[in-house]
C-alpha cells in the first residue's frame, strides 16, 4: 500500500478566466506563491519517497519549495501528468468557449469530449491513471509498501484520477472539486484505492505519516474498515 499525495499547482494570471493548456511560461502569481509555500510547510513533515510533476512551469513552481523542503530528493517529469491538450480551445477566455456547442458536452457528457485538434478526456484519464499506478507499483518496489509520494499536476486531470479512485465514471468527475495548491491523497493497495482526502486546503496532514508497525496487521491491506474504525 503507497500513499499518494496529488498536489494541483497554485494560481497562476491565467487560472479562472483563461484555458492555459499547455501554453509555455506560464508561472504562479504571488498568491500562488504564497500557496506554494504554505503547502510546502503543511508537507515539510511527511517522508516523501518521491516527487513527480507535470513538465508545466506552473507544476515545477509549486514543486520547488517542497523539492527544497525535502533535501535529497529529485524531481521526475511525466509528460502523461500534464494538463489537457485543449487543443485550438487553449488560451482562449472560459467565458467565450462557454458559448460553444461543445461546451454542453464537457459539462454533461465528459468522456464523449475530444476537443477541436486537441485531445479527448477519456484519454486524459487514461494516460494519468496509469501514469500513477504505475509509478505507485514502482514505489512500493523501491521503499516499501507504507511509502508516500507526491505528484504534482492539474485541475482536471487530478478530478479524473480521483474518479477513476472512486470507481465513479469519468461522467460524473465534474462533481469533484480540486482548488489550487490542494492536497488529494489516495491510498493503492492490491485489490482497490482508498480516497483519504480529496480538496485539503489548509488541514493537518501530519496524520499521514505512518505508524510504526508493533505487530503484522491481521486484516488484509485491501480491506476497507467495517464500522467506520478509530
Amino acid at each position: 500500500m503507497t500513499t499518494l499525495v496529488l498536489v494541483r499547482h497554485g494560481r497562476t494570471p491565467m487560472t479562472g478566466p483563461v484555458l492555459a493548456g499547455w501554453t509555455p511560461d506560464v508561472h504562479l502569481d504571488d498568491e500562488g506563491i504564497k500557496q506554494a509555500a504554505s503547502l510546502a510547510t503543511r508537507l515539510a513533515p511527511i517522508p516523501l519517497a518521491a516527487v513527480v510533476s507535470s513538465p508545466l512551469d506552473r507544476c515545477l513552481d509549486t514543486v520547488a519549495p517542497i523539492l527544497e523542503s525535502h533535501g535529497g530528493l529529485t524531481l521526475d517529469i511525466d509528460e502523461r501528468l500534464g494538463e489537457c491538450r485543449y487543443g485550438s480551445w487553449t488560451g482562449k477566455a472560459l467565458k467565450e468557449l462557454a458559448k460553444h456547442p461543445m461546451w454542453k458536452v464537457v459539462q454533461n457528457h465528459p468522456s464523449a469530449a475530444v476537443f477541436p485538434d486537441g485531445e479527448s478526456l477519456a484519454a486524459v484519464q487514461a494516460r494519468a491513471v496509469a501514469a500513477v499506478r504505475e509509478r505507485s507499483a514502482a514505489v512500493a518496489e523501491a521503499h516499501g509498501d507504507d511509502a508516500i509520494w507526491l505528484a504534482c499536476s492539474h485541475g482536471d486531470v487530478i478530478k479524473a484520477i480521483v474518479a477513476d479512485a472512486l470507481g465513479l465514471h469519468l461522467d460524473l468527475f465534474q462533481r469533484i472539486v480540486i482548488g489550487t495548491c490542494s492536497a488529494t491523497v489516495i491510498k493503492y493497495t492490491v485489490l482497490r484505492p482508498f480516497v483519504v482526502k480529496v480538496n485539503d486546503t489548509g488541514g493537518d496532514l501530519s496524520e499521514l505519516i505512518p505508524p510504526k508497525r508493533r505487530r503484522k496487521r491481521a486484516r488484509g491491506a485491501s480491506d476497507a474498515t467495517v464500522g467506520g474504525g478509530r
